[in-house]
Parts: C-alpha cells; structure tokens; sequence
C-alpha cells in the first residue's frame, strides 16, 4: 500500500502531480468542504503533509495525525508552523530552499523598475485610448531613473544577496541590514533598518518574517523620504499597512511595489487606487522552472522522510 499523504494547497506543474499521485495516495484536504470530517476519516493513515508557505498547518492538525513523519511546505516560509512543537513530535519540516531565490530577486528589480518609470500607469494611458486624447510629450509626468539609485536591502539570505548583485550591476550603491553583520559581502552594513531607510532611495524587503512584524513603519517610511521607493517580495507582515498607506495617500515616499499583504488576497483598497503602486498576487516564484524545481524538492523531502532518512532541507530535525 502506498503512504498517505495529505496535500493542504495545489501544486501547480502537472508533472509534479502525476508523480505524487504515482507514489502516494493522495488526499487533497483543499477539495473538501468539510475538512474537519474528512481528517477524522483518513487522519490515522497519513505519514506525509504537503502544504505551501502561506497556509502552513496547524498543531490541532498535526495533532489529528499520528503517524505523521514530514511536512513539506511548497515554498520557503515557516512563519505558519509552529516549529518547535514540530521538533517534539519528531516531525521533520521542510521547505525548499534556494529555489526561488533567482526569480524573486528578478520580480524584485522588476517591481522596482515598474515602479520608478511608471511602466504600468504608462501601461494603462495606452490601453485606455488617453495617449491619443493628449499626445502632448508633458501629459504623462517625468519618471524615475533606476540605474545608480541607493538600494537598501532588508535581509542579505539568498534573495537579498540576489538583489543586491542585480542592483549593483545597475550602478546602484548597495547598503543592507540584518541581524549582524556579514564578513563575505562587499556592501556596507547599517545596523538601525532606518538609518538605513534614511540612506536609500529605494528600500528592499527580503527578509525572513518568522519573527518579525511591523518593522517597516511611518518613522522607517518618514526617512525613506518623499522621493523613496519601498519593495516588499517578502512577507506582508513585515509592513505596517496602514502606515503605508498614508504615506504613499501623503506623498511622504515617491512610490512602492508589492508581491506580498498582510491580510492575502484581501489588498487595501487605497493601495489598488494609487497609480504609483505596482502591485503583484504573490507571485514572485510564480514561473515554470522555480516551481518545478520547488516540486522536485518537495518530492524529494517526502521520499528521504518516508525512508528513514533525514530529510536534506529539515528544519526540525
């Protein structure tokens, strides 16, 4: 017989699918109205969890499962499990590491960019017939240039560093802050995330969120200044959105692009008002080859977990 796996969120690549199905039986907890029901019914078969960064899983679901041995999330956030009393049971948590690292850095320039050239209110003047009601070089207002702006990274893990070369080579100065200081990189470190915010003219957020919220706020957003450009392809809260909000609503910061919200998919509505915010559905991983290779991994969490072995991206044990 085949483990049992419960699957809490879709996996989008076909193939990864057709593998998982090949391998397992598989219960899709997200097809099921009454969940509650449905674990009860099949929770003592399962030795196997697949789920994403966002919906994580709960102790009182883990506890609903005693045979459980891995839980695989599709992504890189753990903020939504509770690690430590993954630890205890003897639950290895995984995530797959390193494979999102490119194209999120990648949407993180891209937001950026967007964001400075007005790329998709340029967008909708074309598309909604305003260009050629005034053709006038001055009806469309000036842009921001990109290339050489001070870029200020918050969190140099993978995507940070990622960041951080493709600013550079964009002639951007390059300046970070994390919890210590980092020998191997050549950018200069600021301690305080708004000193630093107060020296960028562009603020990136790629810091893990599992202990941390609200750390970019109105003080860090006044020293960003009304000519600065806040990204966010991290975790939603790591912002305090209504601070954010009335500075973008004030003009006290030039702009901001966002892949990630507090309260997902539920954006504030003065957010999808502003034309100088690019925004994104949480899509910074969101290509063919990072999910596949995400895919891959959570595959590859399943099989070692289920062997004995442990698994090669475990948190827990």
């Amino acid at each position: 017989m085949k483990p049992g796996i419960l699957q809490l969120s879709p996996i989008l690549i076909p193939a990864i699918s057709e593998r998982l199905n090949e391998l397992y039986t598989v219960h899709r907890l997200f097809e099921h109205e009454d969940k509650g029901a449905y674990v009860r019914e099949i929770g003592a078969t399962i030795r196997g969890v697949v789920s994403g960064g966002h919906t994580g899983i709960s102790n009182a679901l883990m506890d609903q499962l005693p045979a459980l041995q891995v839980v695989a999330i599709n992504g890189v956030g753990t903020d939504a499990v509770d690690l430590a009393y993954a630890r205890e049971r003897r639950i290895a948590v995984t995530a797959t590491f390193g494979a999102l690292t490119e194209d999120v850095a990648d949407l993180a320039i891209g937001l950026l960019i967007a964001t400075c050239r007005g790329i998709c209110s340029g967008d909708r003047v074309v598309r909604e017939g305003l260009w050629a009601q005034n053709p006038h070089p001055g009806a469309i207002p000036l842009s921001r240039r990109f290339s050489g702006m001070r870029v200020g990274i918050v969190g140099m893990g993978r995507v940070g560093r990622a960041v951080a070369t493709r600013a550079a080579a964009f002639g951007c100065p390059v300046s970070y802050t994390d919890l210590h200081a980092m020998d191997d990189l050549p950018w200069r470190f600021v301690a305080d995330v708004r000193e630093l915010a107060r020296g960028s003219d562009a603020l990136v957020l790629a810091a893990a969120a599992d202990k941390a919220e609200g750390i970019i706020d109105a003080a860090v957003l006044d020293a960003l200044g009304k000519d600065g450009y806040l990204v966010n392809i991290a975790r939603g809260k790591l912002v305090n959105e209504p601070d954010l909000v009335a500075a973008l609503q004030e003009g006290r910061i030039a702009g901001a692009g966002l892949d990630v919200f507090v309260d997902e998919p539920n954006v504030p509505a003065p957010l999808r008002a502003l034309d100088r915010v690019v925004l994104q559905a949480h899509r910074a991983s969101a290509t063919v080859e990072t999910r596949t290779a995400m895919g891959e991994m959570v595959l590859a969490s399943l099989a070692q977990a289920l062997a004995g072995q442990r698994p090669e991206n475990s948190l827990t044990t």
